[in-house]
């Protein structure tokens, strides 16, 4: 109640101002809606996201795997915090997902900018909308699964066999949006930054050279994550990069640095 009072008497202060001076605020004119409110929005939203993804992977996970025998504070741990932390994980994705979406459309001449920045700020946003289809398809989809699995086995059931299995595919997702997380900031970030600016003169082929080389190389991460390529079990070498937040953060930064070497002589 006390929220849409607030929200009812910050609409009348709107509308008192905008009959006062005959213009609506400059805030909810359409170039400053999309260049500033929604920015700071999918910021705010996006820091929300990928800061718990960061959470998961180099915090929650480590620690739990640290309880060794203690069942129980494990079970208790994903029902009472995993859970609320997964509620703003899923939706802060979606939130980002949207208000960026909207950004793009909001913002005046928003693709007619340089190659550069038009292809850079295309690679992040694939990386970000695949980071969030990871989230609802797979991430929640199998978390939901363990979830389950730890209210039952608080409250005397037996353990689901399928849990241990949901989880891993779990894992695998969640530290490859970990590893994505890296090269998708550095050119949402950088788009308008820096190679809008700094290689404004980039031809449209290697641009889009530069989008290939990152679409072809997030592919096969994907397909790996996923199991296609020789299954999850931990016994599969080429899910090495999963292994661990360590081994993810290495492999992170390896797509980041052949990315970034790439920009730097494609787009001169």
């Amino acid at each position: 109640m006390l929220v849409f009072s607030c929200h009812f008497s910050l609409l009348k202060l709107i509308e008192i101002y905008s009959n006062s001076k005959g213009e609506i605020m400059e805030l909810l004119t359409q170039a400053y809606i999309g260049d500033f409110l929604f920015r700071y929005l999918h910021i705010a939203v996006g820091i929300t996201w990928i800061g718990l993804l960061y959470y998961f992977n180099l915090v929650q996970v480590p620690a739990l795997a640290a309880y060794g025998d203690e069942g129980k504070a494990r079970m208790l741990t994903l029902d009472k915090v995993a859970r609320r932390a997964l509620w703003w994980f899923r939706w802060a994705a979606i939130a980002t997902l949207v208000t960026g979406l909207l950004i793009t459309g909001l913002i005046k001449d928003y693709w007619q900018q340089n190659n550069a920045h038009n292809m850079t700020i295309s690679l992040g946003m694939i990386y970000g909308t695949l980071m969030a289809a990871n989230v609802w398809m797979i991430i929640w989809k199998n978390q939901k699964v363990v979830l389950a699995n730890a209210v039952n086995v608080l409250g005397g059931a037996a353990a689901d066999p399928a849990a241990a299995g949901a989880g891993r595919k779990a894992l695998l997702a969640s530290r490859q949006n970990f590893i994505f997380s890296f090269s998708m900031l550095w050119f949402m970030v950088g788009s308008a930054h820096f190679y809008g600016s700094a290689f404004g003169d980039a031809t449209q082929s290697n641009a889009m050279t530069l989008l290939i080389i990152g679409v072809v190389l997030g592919a096969i991460l994907q397909i790996n994550a996923l199991g296609m390529l020789g299954g999850t079990a931990a016994t599969n070498k080429l899910l090495w990069p999963y292994e661990s937040h360590k081994n993810a953060m290495i492999t992170g930064g390896v797509l980041w640095l052949i990315l970034w070497v790439a920009s730097e002589v494609l787009l001169k």
